[in-house]
């Protein structure tokens, strides 16, 4: 079907909750994707930080197709051998002792809010207040955008429920000062990615966890952007020298199926018992299948040396490019995350970008593009990228 005529149809059917670019895609191999007009891009979003190991990933497909033929679904009121397995590479290659499953990012942020809440119920005598940043984001539902640190995420939904307050981001002073009587929690992204690729002190988490522990409340981690190798280590807190008491994953936990899924330990996983929190699909055979592909491929394939190499050589080329090129205010990063910071709105940039095979998107206020490529890609992908960036800013 081509493009406008799929465009007629959403038009028609599709609710409009999305300013979607002028382009429809039908398949994608690696770190490349064609339109229903059969033109290339080169995907330097990567469903939003979703398809790390690429498009269509044979060892990822061939898990879904199997398990497909066996089982695609049961109740979580039965055990399944697939989620049992995924939950232990899980525990076994992180700080967590237990994983609760569900189906995105903003689910697994909604699970650990209520675990923090449940556990400052039975734990620290009912406090029930969070504590997010300024300028973060944890997702769309009622809870998750009132703990989203953005004012334009919330307009139109008050009343939004009580229990939060916001600090700056990497502002330990500040994070102290906010802490209150009711406070039973810090939730907080190691890279606010949505906020700007922002990209706090090397000592912020080490931080937030001595804070954390001098209160005696809970350090949650919102790794549903950066984790599962973004960084350049399987989980971004590893840089930290420290561990969360709760972590949340999603995006590219399944490289493209939808799954989220919430970790913690021990001592607060008790807080939650049968009939405090559910999932219909969370956790199902399917998911799990892919999700173990996934982690198997990550391990086994270089994929988190390679985030690293090209990471490093992609911050290098775009520094490079701000040497000489006065709209770039600034460039940052680490591992294949990276912002490119602009004096300008970066919608135009897109746009022209997109025009000439090389897909993007911005964050922050709008004049942060935004890179999180598959965790595949090469030095030769990078140079055809910051090319395509080159010639778009000499119209710019």
């Amino acid at each position: 079907m081509k493009t406008e005529e799929l465009k007629d149809l959403y038009e028609k059917f599709v609710m409009n909750t999305y300013k979607r670019f002028p382009l429809a895609l039908s398949r994608g191999a690696g770190a490349r994707v064609w339109d229903s007009d059969g033109r290339e891009y080169l995907d330097m979003a990567a469903g939003i930080a979703v398809c790390s190991l690429g498009h269509a990933h044979p060892g990822v497909v061939a898990a879904i197709q199997r398990q497909a033929e066996t089982l695609m679904h049961v109740s979580n009121l039965y055990y399944t051998e697939p989620q049992a397995c995924f939950a232990r590479l899980l525990v076994e290659n992180s700080f967590a002792d237990k994983v609760f499953f569900c189906n995105s990012g903003a689910e697994a942020n909604e699970a650990a809010i209520k675990l923090a809440r449940k556990y400052g119920h039975e734990r620290l005598g009912g406090k029930y207040e969070l504590i997010t940043m300024k300028d973060s984001f944890h997702g769309r539902t009622l809870a998750t955008i009132t703990a989203t640190g953005q004012e334009k995420f919330q307009v139109g939904f008050a009343p939004l429920p009580e229990g939060f307050k916001y600090a700056p981001f990497d502002d330990l002073p500040a994070l102290e000062a906010a802490i209150s009587e009711k406070t039973c929690g810090v939730l907080l992204e190691p890279i606010q990615g949505e906020g700007g690729v922002r990209i706090p002190d090397k000592h912020y988490l080490l931080g937030v966890r001595e804070i954390c522990d001098r209160y005696g409340i809970l350090m949650i981690l919102d790794e549903v952007q950066v984790g599962m190798g973004r960084t350049g280590t399987l989980f971004a807190y590893e840089d930290s020298g420290i561990q969360p008491d709760i972590m949340t994953l999603a995006k590219a936990l399944g490289n493209g199926f939808p799954v989220g899924a919430m970790l913690t330990t021990d001592k607060t996983a008790a807080a939650f018992q049968p009939g405090n929190h559910a999932s219909t699909f969370g956790g199902a055979p399917l998911a799990m299948a892919a999700c173990i592909a996934v982690f198997e491929a990550i391990q086994a394939e270089g994929v988190l040396e390679n985030c690293r190499r090209v990471g490093a050589y992609f911050l290098e080329r775009m520094r490079r490019m701000q040497g000489h090129q006065p709209l770039i205010k600034d460039v940052r990063g680490k591992g294949l995350i990276l912002g490119m910071e602009l004096n300008i709105d970066g919608a135009e940039i897109v746009k022209k970008c997109m025009e000439k095979g090389l897909l993007i998107i911005t964050s922050g206020a709008g004049n942060v593009l935004r890179f999180v490529p598959p965790l595949i890609i090469s030095e030769n992908d990078v140079d055809q990228a910051v090319n395509i960036l080159e010639e778009v800013f000499k119209t710019s």
